[in-house]
């Protein structure tokens, strides 16, 4: 069939709270033209992120009521890490609150002044970590990632020679560890292919480092790889993410994303001494080592949407929602990162708004234009994300300037993203008449999430 229909039914609702174009322009006002600090019930349609804004399944609720609330040992526990060891295979899973905290226990281990650690492209509070413990974070993006207006299969891999020069540059020593993030997130949503994991992996073992994956969408970067790889056509979802696994010496995951749930996450590792000092960590700042953060019915909600993910139809939907939006922009000459991704389409800021230099912040006045147009909430993630002063005080621009319209799982549907598509191409109409921003407000590190702008007339 031509027509690709939700492979669920709808069993509860939330309202939207609609606002007039008068209201939301007070409101952006009121929140500095950062919609991070709106009211979320004066957002029309929320696509600031796909993380923790899924709606969960039937099981998943039962599971929230069969929860295991033991503080030690919790059979909810032993659950959450018999699905976590049958996708990953990993030998030691601890449970952290959130991606974040698991990132933050790795690198507080791991990181430190003088350390390196290369990435396809870290994400914000990944690369916040990283810097957090004094270390650098550096990003190896294959060439053709970096070019919004070119089509491939694979633009979220990472360059090869450009990691093993820089392995030889900074020394074995200075470089605790390799990541690579699936899918990439800041380079668009777009896969890694298996191929370029491997050959990651090669460079890794003949240096002797780990290789980390930064597993958040790891089920939607294995049915890319299902539909575009030579050789694995025939082979489960569930099957090429072992794989994918087996190449790595440990993950950190925000179950917030693929495993379907609104909190949890987890570090999962194969290094002995490694798990022992991770663990010794989380009961300091998270909790007891079965638990981790969470309360026993959230790892029963994580153990569920770990089996549900791994579904070809959800899949097979979810990419081509994704798509379908992708492709109606296109055809209305907005310019994005093409093809679509897996979790979200990513808005070309360059190509959308010339005439406003990335210090400017030409996407945070598309993200401030949606809003105020149709009520719909997105994420600039470009100069205000990456953007950053050199030792002499001159701005230095991230490759890309983009906006993120990330779609939550099982939330919206076709109407709702009839109605973006709608609004987006109003704003597009209107893009000689918005204006530049400046940063009137920011903080030391993850400025976006706070900062506070004005509008240049």
């Amino acid at each position: 069939m031509k027509n690709i229909i939700e492979p669920f039914k709808i069993k509860s609702v939330e309202p939207i709270t609609f606002t007039t174009r008068d209201e939301r322009l007070n409101f952006m006002k009121e929140a500095y033209y950062n919609p991070f600090l709106l009211r979320a019930d004066s957002v029309i349609i929320d696509l600031l992120t796909d993380s923790g804004t899924s709606a969960m399944s039937s099981k998943q609720w039962a599971g929230i009521m069969d929860g295991d609330e033991a503080y030690a040992g919790s059979k909810s526990f032993f659950r959450f890490e018999e699905a976590v060891k049958k996708i990953t295979g990993f030998k030691y899973i601890i449970p952290t609150h959130q991606g974040r905290a698991a990132e933050k226990i790795l690198f507080t281990n791991v990181g430190g002044p003088g350390k390196y650690i290369p990435n396809n492209t870290h994400f914000d509070t990944t690369r916040a970590n990283v810097e957090f413990s004094g270390a650098v974070a550096e990003d190896f993006l294959n060439e053709i990632g970096k070019h919004p207006e070119i089509r491939a299969d694979f633009k979220g891999n990472m360059d090869v020679p450009a990691l093993e020069n820089f392995i030889k540059e900074k020394g074995v020593e200075n470089i605790p560890l390799v990541m690579i993030t699936v899918t990439n997130n800041s380079g668009g949503g777009q896969p890694v292919s298996m191929q370029n994991i491997r050959e990651v992996k090669a460079v890794c073992k003949k240096y002797g480092l780990p290789l980390f994956i930064d597993a958040c969408r790891f089920a939607e970067n294995s049915y890319f790889i299902k539909k575009r790889e030579p050789g694995y056509q025939d082979k489960s979802v569930l099957e090429i993410a072992q794989e994918m696994f087996s190449y790595a010496d440990g993950a950190t995951m925000s179950a917030k994303k693929d495993a379907l749930v609104n909190i949890g996450g987890f570090l999962a590792l194969n290094d002995d001494n490694l798990a022992m000092n991770c663990r010794n960590l989380l009961i300091v700042t998270e909790g007891f080592s079965t638990y981790g953060g969470l309360a026993g019915r959230d790892l029963e909600a994580i153990a569920q949407g770990l089996e549900e993910i791994v579904d070809e139809n959800y899949l097979q939907y979810r990419i081509r929602s994704v798509e379908y939006l992708g492709e109606r922009l296109i055809s209305a000459g907005i310019p994005i990162i093409e093809p679509p991704g897996g979790h979200a389409i990513y808005l070309d800021a360059k190509r959308f708004l010339p005439n406003i230099p990335p210090e400017q912040f030409p996407g945070q006045s598309i993200v401030a234009a949606l809003y105020i147009e149709g009520g719909i909430r997105a994420v600039e993630i470009g100069s205000v994300m990456f953007g950053r002063y050199d030792e002499h005080g001159k701005y230095v621009a991230p490759p890309m300037e983009l906006v993120r319209l990330a779609i939550p799982r099982r939330v919206y549907t076709q109407s709702h993203i009839d109605y973006v598509i709608e609004v987006m191409i109003e704003v597009f109409k209107k893009r000689n008449e918005m204006p530049g921003y400046k940063i009137t407000y920011e903080a030391p590190m993850l400025r976006h999430f706070t900062a506070k702008f004005e509008p240049l007339f």
